[in-house]
Formats: structure tokens, sequence, C-alpha cells
């Protein structure tokens, strides 16, 4: 998520692919006339979905076709319609290079790389909590597993004792 305030070349830059539109002109100074927040889905089929969310580009019709959709509910025409979404996978990838110059794009593991990750990663830990759950029936488990989660995270850094000179003698 970035708050950030673009210039109208940045805008004519970000939009380069509508450029000779009719509306360029109006898309690009109503988009640089204010801030705007930046955000990245990172989900399995996070385009489609963002697009589903969103409605129709045209706000008025989203209200009319899509009455529940983000534009329909925040969006006031086709030009002020409150959100954007990429079109496509590599579209996105473009956008959040723009907006995230500093954003490292992995893609999201699906499949047998998720269950090999979950295997190698997490179940060992989460295993191990539980079974320290089940041990320890603490009044609030929730709680309990969080804080015993945190406490043995294997990825958390780990500050090495250092012996000083009193100890050493």
């Amino acid at each position: 998520k970035r708050k950030l305030q673009l210039s109208p070349e940045q805008c004519s830059n970000f939009y380069a692919d509508q450029y000779g539109k009719v509306f360029f002109p109006n898309l690009t100074a109503y988009m640089s006339s204010g801030p705007l927040v930046a955000m990245v889905l990172a989900r399995h089929c996070a385009v489609s979905y963002w697009k589903e969310l969103l409605g129709p580009s045209n706000s008025i019709r989203a209200q009319r076709t899509h009455p529940h959709s983000l534009r329909a509910i925040y969006g006031t025409d086709e030009l002020r319609n409150a959100l954007h979404g990429s079109l496509s996978i590599s579209t996105a990838e473009r956008e959040i290079r723009f907006m995230f110059p500093e954003a490292i794009l992995e893609p999201i593991p699906g499949g047998q790389r998720a269950r090999d990750y979950l295997n190698l990663y997490i179940k060992p830990t989460l295993l191990a909590g539980l079974t320290a759950l089940c041990k320890e029936k603490p009044a609030d488990p929730m709680i309990w597993l969080a804080d015993w989660l945190i406490e043995h995270n294997p990825n958390k850094p780990r500050l090495q004792h250092r012996i000083t000179e009193e100890e050493h003698q």
C-alpha cells in the first residue's frame, strides 16, 4: 500500500496504452488532481478476482448491471469510477513496477510447490505448537498458540549470549 500523488506526466506514462483516445487528457488531468492510494492484491487469480469486485469501468452502467460492485458503490461516472484494475497479468506486473519500483515480484506458489512449502516450513512448527497446546490446555488457546508461535518462530532473529569478562573468570 502506498499513498502518492502523480504528476500529469506520470499519469500519461501510466496510462500510455490509452494515449490518443478522446478521454485521455481528462483522464490524466483527473488522475493527477489529487492523492491516490496504490495497492497490490496478492492471491491466486488476483486480476480476474479484482475485476469481478470492480465491476464495469463505467460506474453508471455498473450501478445498473452490477449494483454491489465497488465502482457502482463508490464511482460517479466513467472517468471518476473510483478504482483502477489491471486488465491482465502482464499489465499488472508493469503497473506494480510503476507504482512500487522497489518491489520484488514473485509468483504465489500453487499446487505441489505450495504443498512442499507447507510441509517443509509450516507444518513442523505448527504441529509442535498444537502438541504443546494440547498438553498445556490453556484457558485461552488462541492467544496461547499465537504467543507460542511468536516465541518459537524458526525465522526469528536470535541474539547470541556474549560472555563478559566477569563471566569468563
